[in-house]
């Protein structure tokens, strides 16, 4: 019977340490990937302050005139840094799906502190680790952002033992697979919509994500998630927790045996009672180190089973992922 709705999963007594409730945590995350591919966690550890911190200097990011922000505009479509206008992304373009551009504006970083070696400022890395921009103005913004993107790591590397347990895997099987990881935080914008959006438009189209697993922390409703039934249904909205689905190279690792799940941000009802509210969301997009090989897991391959997918570096993945979004399929020019 597969799971229709996104479960509700308590994280404490994973970090209670006990082999007893690591072990029933694990396996509620597994069924959860086989399920539907999306989770809702609480007792994940981040610190309530910490998240005050970071939505109240992007509020305040956000509300700067346009042209404050395109002081720290995305510098190329390849490179995951900086401010994206209103419509300038297509997230239906990454499954090569047209629609027009997203009703969201955003702003991103990656990795700080990067150290100045062959790795990660060689040709290999390419955009993997373009400096981060950061904007002037808003007090306490960059302190924020590279305190949150650590506190995020951390936890997607909990998540990742998670993941490796359920998965009948040694605890830290994936470690050295991320422990130079190409993540991306990214703080994304829903204005108030003060009129119609056109045909097919949405806040977020329609999508699955690209690397190992995303964490998301929604300030109101509409993120929706495909089940396999063929519905869409919302994401529960639980006082103090994060939704946690997994992305398109950890359903590759399991050889579809985990589902990274179409997901989509829709628009209020046009009303008076609506129309007006400006929805945000806080995203950590978790990616490993750009030349992980990915390639279908031992644990994933029964007998007489063969690998659906081509091995890929998760680099290489996210790279034409990525563009695809940012020039909407190759139609608009790419700088």
């Amino acid at each position: 019977m597969p799971t229709l709705n996104v479960p509700v999963i308590d994280l404490q007594p994973w970090f209670s340490g006990t082999p007893e409730g690591k072990a029933a945590v694990a396996r509620a995350v597994d069924e959860a990937c086989r399920g539907i591919g999306f989770l809702v966690i609480t007792h994940h550890q981040i610190d309530p302050a910490l998240i005050r911190r970071v939505s109240e200097a992007s509020r305040a990011f956000f509300a700067l005139p346009l042209a404050e922000k395109r002081k720290v505009d995305r510098p190329r479509d390849d490179a995951v840094r900086g401010y994206s206008a209103v419509g300038e992304e297509g997230l239906s373009y990454s499954l090569e799906e047209a629609a027009p551009g997203d009703l969201k504006e955003s702003f991103s970083i990656g990795p700080s502190g990067v150290p100045d070696d062959d790795y990660h400022r060689g040709p290999a890395a390419g955009a993997h680790f373009e400096p981060n921009a950061w904007p002037v103005g808003v007090p306490g913004f960059q302190a924020a952002y590279e305190e949150y993107f650590a506190a995020m790591s951390g936890l997607a590397r909990e998540l990742m033992c998670m993941f490796a347990v359920g998965l009948q895997l040694p605890e830290t099987f994936f470690d050295d697979k991320i422990d130079k990881h190409i993540s991306m935080f990214r703080v994304l914008s829903y204005p108030a919509q003060t009129e119609p959006p056109l045909p097919g438009q949405m806040r977020a189209g329609a999508h699955s994500d690209y690397g190992s697993l995303t964490v998301v922390l929604p300030d109101g409703p509409g993120l929706q998630v495909f089940n396999k039934a063929g519905q869409w249904v919302d994401v529960p909205q639980v006082e103090g927790s994060l939704v946690v689905n997994i992305a398109d190279l950890m359903m590759q690792w399991t050889n579809d045996e985990w589902v990274s799940t179409l997901h989509r941000v829709v628009n209020p009802p046009f009303d008076d009672s609506m129309k007006n509210q400006r929805r945000q969301s806080l995203v950590f997009f978790h990616q490993p180190n750009y030349d992980a090989l990915v390639e279908c897991l031992p644990s994933c391959l029964g007998p007489g089973a063969v690998a659906k997918y081509a091995p890929v570096t998760s680099g290489d993945h996210l790279t034409s992922k990525f563009v695809k979004q940012t020039t909407f399929g190759g139609t608009k020019a790419t700088v």
